[in-house]
This record gives structure tokens, C-alpha cells and sequence, in this order.
């Protein structure tokens, strides 16, 4: 089983020096980033600091490995779902963007193990395929509909025909209460993707 802490309980300390190297400070070795994205995928809890201002950089980090495995190849994140969090930053839902993520994230690695038997049931039968594209189609739409809800330019865009309207800003107040609404439908959202999951 994989070490996720060293012997003190703690994360595994790994500092980054101004040439861009990264020391384990448990082995007493310089690793790589693959070498981190090894211990990622094995469970192994670390935190990367800056070796002179021992500032927290794990976040930098773990970013410039996703980057790193999407240039190689191993894509997961498509160029439509990036431009709309691009456009996230900065905007009033930002503060929510961050939690809707990782419980959507746990939700599904808590439902992994149902998802890996519909693949494998996707490469027998022809029901189990439409069954897992069904299941997939579904998700993708709940995932369209909130990055509808979290975008700016979302359900107020207007098409380029249209012609602009000159309707007053909304007041603070309201936005108060279209910020409550939208919290309420991404639980609403969670639940249904978590019955969806279970119902298959």
C-alpha cells in the first residue's frame, strides 16, 4: 500500500530551487515532475514550497503537470470547457466556481467503479453501450448547463441579430437573490447526478 504521509505524519515537504529543480526531502533526491505525478496517482500527500521563501507553490505544481500530460498527449480537459473558466476569472461566481468542482470531482470518483464496469459492459453488449452513452450524454448536459449558469456571457447573451436592449442594471438586491438561486440549482444539480449514478 502507498505511503501518503513521511513517518511524522506529515506531507512529504518537496522544495523547488531557482533553477527549477524539485527535492524530495524525504529521499534526499531530486525528482521529477513525473516523478511527482507518480506519487499523485499513488495516493502520496506532498506539499511543494519555494526553496528560499518557503512559500506554498503545490497549486503552481500540480497545474504545470496537468500541463505537462495534456502536452503529452493524455487529454482530458477539452479546449471549450478551458475558454469558459478562462472567462470565470474574475467575474462575481468565481468564489463558487472552486467548490462546484471538487464536489463534482469527488461525486464521480465516489462512482468510479460503476463507471469502469459500464465501459467494460460498453465493449460486449450493444444495450451496454447505449446505455453508457446515455449515461454520458446525460452528464455532459448537466455539465453544459451549469458552465451556462457560471458564464457571463450565459443565458443574458445576446446572438449578434439581436438588437441590444436598454433595460436597467439589476439591483443589488437582485443579484443577491439570482446568486441564491444559483447555489440552490447546483445542489439540485449534485443530487441529480448523484441519483443518475446510482439508478444505473
Amino acid at each position: 500500500m502507498a505511503r501518503t504521509q513521511n513517518d511524522a505524519g506529515e506531507p512529504i515537504v518537496i522544495k523547488k530551487y531557482a533553477n527549477r529543480r524539485l527535492y524530495n526531502t524525504e529521499k534526499s533526491a531530486y525528482v521529477t515532475l513525473e516523478d511527482l505525478a507518480l506519487m499523485v496517482r499513488e495516493g502520496t500527500d506532498f506539499v511543494v514550497r519555494d526553496a528560499k521563501s518557503g512559500e506554498d507553490i503545490t497549486r503552481a505544481v500540480l497545474t504545470q503537470i496537468i500541463f505537462e500530460e495534456e502536452a503529452k498527449g493524455q487529454t482530458m480537459l477539452p479546449a471549450n470547457f478551458l475558454r469558459q473558466l478562462i472567462r470565470l476569472y474574475g467575474d462575481t461566481l468565481q468564489g463558487v466556481v472552486p467548490g462546484y468542482l471538487e464536489a463534482s470531482m469527488e461525486t464521480f470518483l465516489r462512482n468510479q467503479e460503476k463507471l469502469r464496469e459500464h465501459v467494460a459492459q460498453a465493449f460486449g453488449t450493444n444495450p451496454a453501450m447505449a446505455n453508457f452513452e446515455a449515461l454520458t450524454r446525460t452528464n455532459m448536459e448537466i455539465y453544459e448547463n451549469a458552465m451556462r449558469m457560471f458564464s457571463p456571457f450565459g443565458q443574458h447573451a445576446q446572438r449578434p441579430s439581436q438588437k441590444p436592449t436598454t433595460q436597467p442594471e439589476p439591483a443589488p438586491a437582485r443579484k443577491d437573490v439570482e446568486l441564491d438561486e444559483l447555489k440552490d440549482q447546483l445542489r439540485a444539480m449534485q443530487e441529480q447526478l448523484s441519483r443518475l449514478v446510482k439508478d444505473t
